[in-house]
């Protein structure tokens, strides 16, 4: 086995501590391991991302559904719109991307790197949902009608998002659920995670008849991950998700802007 495959199998531990503690983050950690460390292409690595980041998040939420933290009405709410985009997406979008998008003087704009940009912007919004200022349950107003119009097009986003970049789109999804769908803290976490593991699950079938998918290597990188959710979630219980998320969102921004430096420069 190659070093650089042995530490990413490591690195994918901190994946699902991550989905574990906060019901999000996983595939921002995912797709980087893949491309920088293993060598993935970015393309094929958002694939491997969907399936790898979806069964653990699977596992995860097997585990919040015995704790009656998961709201299986606002799954069905959310996710059937996002379900839906990240599928047609994975499925038709992203192969109709041709792999040479343009050239503007001697700057090639490839596939690779519009993936690779397009998932340092999306790293940036999610350092900025951890790092900006926590509010805590008993100062959210909230309203007992649930805003379907905004969750559905907020579902259909996330979707499209998730199928281009291999994202779960859990740090969008968490306050969505608190702010827009009248859901404590706790629950959105449980809710987010069946979410995101269902769209996931379901964009990686989409992409199977487009890819030639490593098995062995999907396989070790998942089983790693799973591990890590279980230990993400005994953590959980004992480390302040508040000072938690913003050390995490500072590690995701320093993360994205790495990405756009090797990327453009």
């Amino acid at each position: 086995m190659e070093i650089s495959h042995s530490i990413g199998y490591f690195l994918a531990v901190l994946v699902g501590i991550s989905l574990g503690l906060m019901g999000s983050g996983g595939s921002i950690l995912t797709v980087p391991i893949l491309v920088y460390v293993m060598g993935i292409s970015p393309v094929l690595a958002t694939a491997y991302s969907l399936f790898i980041v979806g069964t653990t998040a699977t596992v995860g939420s097997i585990r919040n559904a015995f704790e009656n933290n998961i709201d299986f009405r606002k799954v069905l709410i959310f996710g059937i719109p996002s379900m839906t985009a990240v599928f047609l997406t994975r499925g038709y979008l992203v192969p109709f991307i041709p792999e040479n998008i343009a050239v503007i003087g001697n700057f090639e704009i490839t596939k690779s790197l519009a993936v690779m940009v397009l998932f340092a912007i999306v790293m940036l919004l999610s350092s900025y949902t951890m790092l900006r200022q926590q509010t805590s349950e008993s100062t959210i107003v909230t309203t007992n009608k649930l805003n379907y119009p905004l969750i559905f097009l907020l579902g259909l986003g996330i979707g499209v998002v998730a199928g281009l970049v291999g994202a779960g789109g859990g740090f969008l999804i968490v306050p969505a659920l608190v702010f827009l769908a009248n859901t404590k803290m706790k629950r959105a976490i449980g809710t987010s995670l069946c979410i995101v593991a269902l769209q996931s699950l379901i964009g990686f079938i989409g992409d199977l008849k487009n890819t030639a998918i490593d098995w062995q290597l999907l396989g070790y990188f998942t089983t790693a991950s799973v591990i890590g959710i279980f230990i993400g979630l005994a953590l959980a219980k004992k480390i302040p998700s508040g000072k938690l998320k913003k050390g995490f969102g500072w590690f995701v921004l320093a993360m994205a802007v790495y990405i756009l430096v090797k990327e453009l420069a």
